[in-house]
């Protein structure tokens, strides 16, 4: 039997942009053959793709660092680099991806369905791109953007039409077994099914997924037995069917017990449509705990039926599947917009003090233009200094007290402030 594995934290990094290449064009009898330099590929992207076929995050918690190819650098003649392979990795339907913060990525519902998780970088220019009226023949080129690298929740909730919900050994897995074309392992102590389990449902009027998940005791939404475990996998569901063991001493206490655990944990799930099953009418004075049973409940519908003996269980498909008709699928939610640049949204440069009495330079569009910038050559240099005058730099470093000769701190560089 696989593990299941349901929550994951990995690391991805996705590739670099390559670096733009300086070259000139060189050609018998062309004197002047102007810079020939291409530009860098972009660096890889890191997707999560649906994979129907796969039901754990498993495969996740052995592959933890997760990286995508750096794009080839430009070269001569006015040649591009390749692009950074992309990496794709295969994940469950019901996979949810977020950032450390809590920000979401996206989530995956669709078999093939693809989630870009980290962006790659943009390559490089090369020299040729600079080339103009001022400057015929630049002796430089950028270097590639660093691709997107941070840490990613993954979580895993199982998608299913339907989700089994009671107490454990209330016959679950033994309903499952019996409607479905899934065989799960049954006995009569708590906690048999320790991971969930999907079985497909077919009859003359359609098909619906069905999930067996570990049964919920009083205080689930505390952590105690399997209950968060639960919880989170009975979310997805669009119908909740509430199975009550008619050998309980207390069916009535049972149903309410289950449903103070789902109030307790997310009110919202009490707004999910529930259809109420007794099990186990095979047994003696079982019709007698119904008959108590149903006039507790009041107006709430009650089916009857013995998984065991696969009685009463056609009405409840066809009810289920009338059901499931009037609520739609849910669509995957996602936040593209984190993978747009959008400059006017960025901190262009921030001065701060250090403890040693330098004044350091951050910033996203300062991190930028460091990155794209060889401090090799003496041309991208002066070029980086022109950039950092037209953000308004200078004006603010002699607001905030620089003077000449003072040690000024970008990112892993000093320099020397001149005017």
């Amino acid at each position: 039997m696989s593990v299941f594995v349901d929550e994951v934290l990995v690391e991805v990094k996705a590739g670099r942009g390559g670096h733009g290449k300086v070259a000139y064009r060189r050609e018998a009898y062309v004197e002047f053959g102007g810079p020939s330099g291409g530009n860098g590929g972009r660096g890889g992207h890191i997707y999560f793709i649906g994979d129907e076929g796969d039901n754990t995050l498993l495969k996740l918690r052995y592959n933890r660092h997760i990286k995508a190819e750096d794009g080839e650098n430009g070269r001569p003649k006015n040649q591009n680099g390749r692009n950074g392979q992309d990496t794709y990795v295969r994940v469950p339907l019901g996979t949810i991806c977020y950032k450390e913060d809590g920000t979401l990525i996206g989530e995956i519902l669709y078999h093939n369905q693809t989630l870009l998780v980290a962006k790659g970088g943009k390559g490089g220019r090369g020299n040729r791109a600079f080339q103009s009226n001022k400057n015929k023949a630049p002796d430089f080129a950028e270097q590639g953007d660093l691709g997107e690298s941070f840490k990613v929740k993954v979580e895993l909730q199982v998608l299913a039409d339907v989700g089994l919900l009671g107490f454990p050994s209330v016959g679950k897995s033994t309903f499952i077994n019996a409607v479905s074309n899934t065989k799960v392992k049954t006995a009569d102590y708590p906690f048999t099914t320790l991971s969930p389990y999907l079985g497909m449902v077919r009859f003359d009027e359609g098909e619906f997924v069905i999930a067996d998940l570990p049964g919920l005791i009083e205080n689930a939404h505390l952590g105690v037995g399997l209950g968060i475990q639960f919880l989170r996998h009975i979310e997805r569901c669009r119908v909740l069917l509430h199975i009550v063991s008619m050998d309980s001493e207390d069916p009535f206490n049972d149903y309410q017990t289950i449903n103070r655990e789902l109030m307790m944990y997310d009110e919202e799930l009490l707004k999910k449509p529930q259809i109420v099953v007794a099990n186990k009418m095979d047994i003696e004075n079982a019709d007698e705990k119904l008959k108590s049973f149903k006039k507790q409940l009041g107006d709430i519908k009650v089916y009857p039926i013995s998984a065991i003996q696969k009685e009463g269980l056609e009405p409840l498909k066809y009810a289920i599947a009338d059901l499931l008709k009037s609520i739609p699928r849910k669509e995957p939610k996602h936040q593209a917009k984190l993978y747009q640049f959008k400059e006017e949204k960025e901190s262009t440069f921030i001065i701060t003090k250090a403890d040693d009495g330098v004044l350091e330079l951050s910033g996203d569009k300062l991190f930028q233009l460091f990155n794209r910038t060889d401090f090799n050559s003496d041309s991208a240099i002066k070029r980086f200094s022109r950039q950092l005058r037209g953000l308004g730099i200078d004006d603010a470093l002699k607001e905030a007290g620089v003077k000449p000769g003072d040690t000024v701190r970008i990112f892993s560089y000093e320099f020397e402030y001149i005017e």
